[in-house]
């Protein structure tokens, strides 16, 4: 399965980069590594996020910095919809 990240997601994680980057450059680059390996995963194992908060989305949580990719499965296709610190309160 082919995993695409939407316009909104990948700004996300160019925020959430540079952010970091500001204090800590060498951080910034493992949080993107690690945001970028998780998503990937979901190619062979789309279904491995929990249940959205938003009806018809899965969010994948990555564990040791902490963000959620919610994200939808559509033709065959995985779509990262956004990178969110869990600090965040969504929807």
């Amino acid at each position: 399965m082919q995993v695409k990240w939407t316009r909104k997601a990948l700004d996300n994680l160019d925020s959430a980069v540079e952010y970091i980057a500001a204090d800590k450059p060498t951080a910034a680059e493992g949080v993107a590594r690690k945001i970028l390996n998780a998503a990937e995963m979901l190619a062979d194992q789309p279904g491995m996020g929990r249940p959205g908060r938003v009806t018809g989305t899965r969010e994948l949580i990555i564990s040791g910095p902490p963000y959620i990719l919610p994200y939808i499965e559509k033709e065959g296709v995985i779509y990262i919809l956004r990178v969110l610190h869990t600090s965040m309160k969504w929807p």
